[in-house]
């Protein structure tokens, strides 16, 4: 049976009430691919806890039994990885104020770098697991 994604309902009558009428206007005209869009992003972030929470699982058994397997190792080094990702496109979101507008252009920008600054559950469409 293929897992199907439940798209999220979107109540934009909140800008509505607070007089953001071109606002949700804009939202109403692309609500299929904003609902779209955050559902992504939510599947993307509960795999990204998923896959940290099996790296731990990973990092306890290295420590326990001194021996893990290659596609234990693969998946840990992967998951550290996205983990250095998120922290390097996170903290100066936290620090430096305004960040939250340089964000997109940073990953646009190393992108066309051939920079791969996505967390691996964020680059490419992946099923819940």
């Amino acid at each position: 049976m293929p897992d199907r994604k439940q798209l999220l309902k979107l109540d934009i009558s909140i800008f509505e009430k607070n007089g953001k009428t071109e606002f949700a206007q804009l939202i109403k005209k692309n609500k299929l691919r904003t609902t779209s869009a955050l559902n992504d992003f939510l599947v993307g972030l509960k795999n990204e806890a998923i896959d940290t929470k099996e790296a731990s699982r990973i990092i306890v058994k290295y420590i326990s039994q001194q021996q893990i397997t290659k596609e234990e190792e693969k998946h840990l080094k992967t998951q550290v990885a996205d983990i250095f990702k998120i922290l390097g496109i996170g903290v100066p979101f936290m620090i430096i104020p305004g960040a939250t507008l340089l964000i997109p252009f940073i990953l646009k920008a190393a992108e066309k770098k051939g920079i791969n600054l996505y967390p691996s559950n964020f680059s490419g469409k992946k099923s819940l697991k």
